[in-house]
Order: structure tokens, then sequence, then C-alpha cells
């Protein structure tokens, strides 16, 4: 099953070649990487097409302006889905998510519909992170988990592999969470079309280099789409 691995990037201009050499020496053949830009006024979008001139399994999608981490990924599956791979990854670029863990999210998916890259099942571990980003972080699952009623740790982790069969079900035109609550709705839908979903330990570390993207706005979206998720749930009108 050939896996696209969707790299968002805005602003990644020290990260992204390092990324997409150390996830050279991962994949398997036939494997590809996609890097989505959101326009990012520090050169990535350039770095991003000299890799896809020198690297036959690197392509790129421009995109006109930075809308968020949901729209960006939204669009890159539609393009590996386009493409024909059967699993479809998504990771960040500032290594919080190590390269070498792809392999291992790309074997569970043999028995698994989504994979998830967990930090908060046994076997998982974030570090270098403050108390306010740990407590964001997993007070946003568990509240998640209260509210939504899943047994699933890690809702708000942005490391997946997805099955094709998944992101052609879970209806991606209706999902229009911007932020972390993404990973929130997309984990919930694909569990309430009832596939199955595994968590993976991995060790999450904080970016060296670049900023964090986390904001208030993001925080605020997710504390009140998590209840619109169930209350759609309730009505049927979850896609």
């Amino acid at each position: 099953m050939r896996a696209t691995v969707c790299l968002p990037t805005y602003n990644e201009k020290e990260n992204l070649e390092p990324m997409v050499r150390a996830l050279a020496e991962v994949l398997r053949p036939g494997d590809r990487v996609l890097v989505v830009d959101d326009n990012s006024p520090d050169g990535t979008g350039a770095i991003a097409d000299r890799l896809a001139a020198e690297l036959e399994f690197v392509s790129v999608l421009h995109r006109e302006r930075k809308e968020g981490l949901g729209p960006a990924y939204l669009a890159g599956f539609r393009r590996a889905l386009a493409d024909g791979s059967e699993l479809v990854l998504e990771m960040d670029c500032d290594f919080s998510h190590r390269p070498e863990d792809v392999p291992r999210l790309v074997g569970a998916a043999e028995d698994a519909d989504l994979v998830l890259g967990s930090r908060y099942v046994r076997g998982g571990s974030v570090g270098n992170w403050g108390l306010v980003r740990r407590v964001i972080s997993r007070g946003g699952s568990l509240y998640a988990q209260a509210l939504l009623g899943l047994g699933v740790r890690d809702l708000t982790g942005g490391f997946k592999c997805y099955r094709r069969r998944v992101l052609e079900r879970i209806d991606l035109d209706g999902i229009d969470s911007r932020g972390y609550a993404f990973q929130i709705e997309t984990t919930y839908r694909a569990l309430k079309a009832g596939f199955r979903v595994v968590e993976v330990p991995i060790s999450f570390v904080d970016r060296e280099v670049g900023g964090s993207k986390m904001s208030r706005s993001i925080v605020l979206e997710a504390i009140w789409k998590v209840p619109a998720l169930g209350l759609a749930a309730l009505r049927g009108r979850l896609g």
C-alpha cells in the first residue's frame, strides 16, 4: 500500500529540508512526501520546489494563504487520494514527530483503519514542554474524551496514518475545524463511522527551530467544537 506523508508548512525553512532528507531514509520504495505550503513568507515554498525538482518522491502543493492546519491537511488529503495513495499520513515538519516512527505507523495500519501516534498510552511521552502546553494538550484530550465518550487517549495529536477508505468515507467537505480541533474531529468521525482506530506510543519533543503555531483562537475553537461534534452526532448530522 503506497503511503503519502503530508507535511503542512508555514515558515519552516530551517526544518523542511532536514525533515525531507530524514524521511527519505525511512520511506519504502514508491512512498511519497507531499509538502503543503501556505505561501510561507520565509521562502519555505521555494525550498520545497527545489527538493521536488531534485527528489522524485517529493511533490508540492502551493496554497494562496494561511488558513489553518485543518484546511491545509484537507487539501493534502485530496491530492494524495487523487494520486492513488492507499495510506495517508499527517505529521509536523518541525521534528516534534520523529521520522523514524513513520514505519511503525504504516505497519500498524495493516491491522487498523486509523493509526494514532500517541503520547498518552504506555510507552508514549512528551519532552521539553512547559506546564501550560502540557495542560492544554492533555486537558484537551481528556475534555474531548469525556464529552464525546471516547476511549482514545490522545485525541489532540497530529501524527496519524489513515487508510484510504477512511478519508473517502468521513465527508472531508463537512470538516470545518481549522486548528487542533481538526485532530479531534477527524478521529471522532472515523470512530463514528465504525473504523478501527489504534494508538501507537511515540515520544514527542517540542520544536527546536521556528515558532509554535499554538494560539488562543486554536484553544477556543476546540472548546466549542467538541460539544458541537457530539450534538451533530446525536442529530445524525455527522457524515
